[in-house]
């Protein structure tokens, strides 16, 4: 085993940076499903088993504040809001689906 301690510049990449934006238990479920197409609130609600509402507005409020979300809202009675992934949001699926891989082969089969 290497002892060697892996240095990563501050400045380089921070992960704790990238876990605040992406590592919260409900963003990669809520990227995964809008990867599918633009979708309105209660949609998104629906399509995400345990979710609350609370939670979801707000994993969704960081999202869009860290451009991974868009959220369009229409002047219609009552209001209707749909999200879609931005660029940088899609830029996520690939690493998301190898840590759903990686889930499936070593932490479903343990």
């Amino acid at each position: 085993m290497n002892n060697k301690k892996s240095h990563i510049s501050e400045k380089t990449c921070s992960l704790r940076e990238v876990l605040d934006i992406i590592g919260g238990k409900w963003s990669m479920p809520i990227i995964y499903i809008l990867s599918k197409g633009k979708m309105r609130f209660k949609e998104l609600e629906r399509s995400i088993e345990g979710i609350n509402t609370r939670m979801l507005v707000k994993e969704l409020k960081n999202m869009e504040s860290n451009g991974i979300v868009i959220r369009e809202v229409f002047a219609t009675v009552p209001p209707t809001v749909e999200y879609t992934l931005t660029t940088k949001g899609e830029k996520l699926l690939p690493s998301i689906v190898s840590l759903y891989h990686w889930g499936k082969e070593f932490v479903l089969n343990s």
